[in-house]
This record gives structure tokens, sequence and C-alpha cells, in this order.
């Protein structure tokens, strides 16, 4: 093409070097033009069409693709190869300037095949995130580090054509310095070591509830990255925890609840003791028209008249027999309560116990689980259980205990000595 155009401009009558000066711009040219046509052929034909066909396609990976733009990079590549396989013909005889164009070009292609590997790498994360194994082993560390792998290899071959030597060459001289090497990418090389160990024992998943006061970090895990472990807490700040933190220190996941689909409730009513006694017939009969504990009213009156016949105990005394008391039907209450309630797992731990006396009274513990995991039901089923209980307990001629308040000593001022609350 050169030659035709250098020999038509001769037999025009132009001097040789006219001649050669005018074919090679005109050859110039012409390339521009070409990397032109080839850059709107790609994108605006070739690149819509594949768009229209993956916007038909039914499946998932090359809508990820095409929202990671990787097609749109690899048709950067058009002009680029118009201009690298034509300029060393128009610029024949002038080594210099092709040189550096085409070491120009050169780097452009290290440079758009990097963003593609990056894109293609981000596509088939996506991919990846969009099955539920996802949640469970994580890989976006290795991701990461394949990303970091590929932008290094990348600067190292930039440098090789902008220094004219082998990447051999480049990378034989690294090992001086490995150690200026850890210490840059030190974080990088704890974080995918402590991913490759999340992973493994299936630490921490996308999703997982987690506690970490150290980092003020108590919500769900939205990312686990390379380097940072990203949480957003209840009140919808994130808080962001070194990965190899997670490692070598203590934190909460709270997934085992989720999975066992059920809440723990572990709540305690402190119970005034100078209202515990025994019950009196007047209160058995009371109690016995409490629905849910009549039948254990009337079983343990007939077990403790047996009892004490056989026992042959003297009468004269109350301590001398066995007798219910106002505290332990009240306990019984409380079981039958939640046996019959529709929100407590009852597969689970089970407990209504009586714990140690303390100066605040006796607290009597429940330690149940809800069948509803969801946070805002579990503490709307534990509000309701605890008004009803609350409600309930002078029922059995029992006070809840309560620290003093100014209004109970002015009151009992006012009784004791005649005085004005």
């Amino acid at each position: 093409m050169l030659e035709f155009l250098h020999n038509w401009f001769l037999n025009q009558g132009t001097d040789a070097d006219t001649a050669n000066i005018l074919a090679r711009g005109i050859f110039i040219a012409l390339i521009i033009v070409f990397s032109v046509i080839a850059n709107f052929v790609v994108k605006r034909i070739i690149l819509r069409g594949i768009v229209a066909v993956i916007s038909r396609s039914k499946t998932r990976w090359d809508d990820a693709i095409l929202q990671r733009k990787a097609l749109n990079r690899i048709s950067h590549l058009a002009p680029a190869i118009v201009i690298y396989v034509l300029t060393p013909m128009a610029l024949q005889g002038y080594e210099g300037v092709e040189s550096i164009i085409t070491g120009a070009v050169l780097l452009y292609f290290v440079v758009v095949a990097v963003l593609i590997i990056d894109a293609l790498l981000n596509a088939s994360l996506d991919i990846y995130q969009t099955y539920e194994i996802s949640k469970e082993i994580h890989i976006k560390g290795f991701i990461q580090i394949a990303k970091i792998i590929i932008y290094f290899l990348g600067g190292i071959f930039a440098l090789s054509i902008i220094l004219s030597r082998t990447p051999i060459y480049l990378l034989s001289g690294l090992g001086a310095l490995t150690a200026v090497l850890m210490f840059i990418f030190r974080d990088a090389i704890l974080g995918f070591v402590a991913g490759i160990q999340l992973t493994a024992n299936k630490m921490v998943s996308r999703g997982d509830w987690i506690e970490m006061p150290k980092y003020n970090a108590d919500g769900d895990v939205i990312d686990v990255s390379l380097t940072t472990v990203k949480v957003r807490n209840w009140d919808k700040t994130i808080t962001t925890i070194p990965t190899y933190a997670l490692i070598s220190e203590s934190f909460r996941n709270w997934r085992g609840m989720s999975e066992s689909g059920g809440r723990r409730i572990k709540r305690s009513v402190f119970i005034d003791i100078n209202t515990i006694k025994f019950c009196t017939e007047e209160m058995l009969e009371r109690f016995a028209k409490i629905q849910f504990i009549s039948e254990y009213i009337e079983r343990k009156k007939k077990e403790l008249a047996e009892f004490n016949k056989a026992s042959q105990v003297d009468n004269s005394s109350l301590v001398n027999r066995r007798r219910l008391t106002n505290i332990g039907t009240f306990r019984a209450y409380v079981v039958a309560y939640l046996k019959n309630h529709p929100k407590i797992n009852q597969n689970m731990t089970f407990l209504i116990r009586q714990l140690s006396p303390t100066e605040h009274g006796l607290p009597i513990e429940i330690y149940v689980f809800t069948n509803d995991i969801v946070w805002a039901n579990y503490e709307a089923i534990q509000a309701d259980i605890f008004d009803h209980v609350l409600a309930v307990v002078p029922e059995f001629d029992l006070k809840v205990f309560q620290t003093p308040a100014g209004s109970d000593i002015r009151e009992f001022a006012a009784d004791r000595f005649g005085m004005e609350s």
C-alpha cells in the first residue's frame, strides 16, 4: 500500500522525498480511519448484537459479564490491533518512531488485558454469589488475591516494555525485594491466610449475625473480603474488622441459633421473700379455679394427703407435714402457661427454675426458647410472656421485689409517723 502510494505520487511528477512524505502521511491517515471504523463496527454493531442476544437469554453468567463491562473492554482492543498491525508498514525505515508507537500500543494492550481479566473475575464472583454455597464458602478473598497477582504481572509486563527487557529479567531481580514486598502486602497475606481458615472451618459467612465487642460490632456480616469483614450493626452503622482478627481474637456467631429454629429467653422474676408462705385451704380453692393448674392442685393435694397419712405426721404444727407453697404453685403455673404457649419451642431446653436468693429477692428464672428467631418477633413474644407473668404474681399472694423509691419512703413515713407525703 505504501509503495503503491509512493509510486503514484512519483508518476504525478512529485520528487522522491515529497512523494515519500505524502505517501506515509496518507497511510497514517488511513490507519487512523481504519482504527475508527474498526472501533465503530465492533462497538456499534458487533457489541450491540451480542448485548441483544444476551438480553434474550435465560442464563445468568452472561448477564454478569455484561454488567461488569467485560465485553466493552474487549472492544477497546479493535482499534489498537489495527494500529499495531499497520504501523510498521507506514513507518518502514523509521525504526525509532515505530518502536515508540508499537511500544505504546503494547502498553495499551497490557492495560486493557488487565482490565478485562479484572472484569471477568468480578463477573465470576457475582455469578458465584447467586448460589447458596456462597453463604458458607466465600471466595472474595481469593478473587482479590488473583487481582493482586494480575495487576502485579501487568505492572511487570508494562515495565519490561518500557525498559525493553524481558519479564523474566525483572522477575529475577525481585528476590532481594521479598522482605519489602512482605511488608507492603502484610495485611493481604494475613487476610488471605485468615480467609482460608475462616472458609475451611466455616467460622463466618455472609448473612451471619456476629458480636465482637472490641470492635463495637453487633450485626449481620455483609461482606468478607481479603483484608476486612464488614458488619452492618443493628443501628445501621457499618463496622470494618480486619479479617485476621476473627482468627486471632474471640467473637460470637449467632448462626447456630438461626439454624436451630429457636431463640433463647433467659430472664428472671425476683419475688419478695417476705411474701412466700404455705398455702391455706382458701388459697388452694382459689388456685384450683385457675385453668392451667387445676389438675396440678388436685393431684398434689391427693399426693400430699397420702404421704402425710402414711407418715403419721403431727398436725399440731404446719412444719410437721408436707404442704403446698404459693411460690411452688406459682412455678407450676408458669410451667403450664409456657407449655401451652404457641410461640415456645417445646423441643428445646425448657426450664423454670429457682435460683439462689439474693438481696433483691428470690429469682424465678424462665429459661426457654421461642420458635420464632426474627428479632422483632422474639422481643414481642418475650415482652408478652413477662407482661403476663408479672401481672399474675399477685394472684398467688406474692409480690415482685422492687428497690424502695422515694415515694415508697414518703408513704412509709406518712403511715408510720403521720407525716404528709
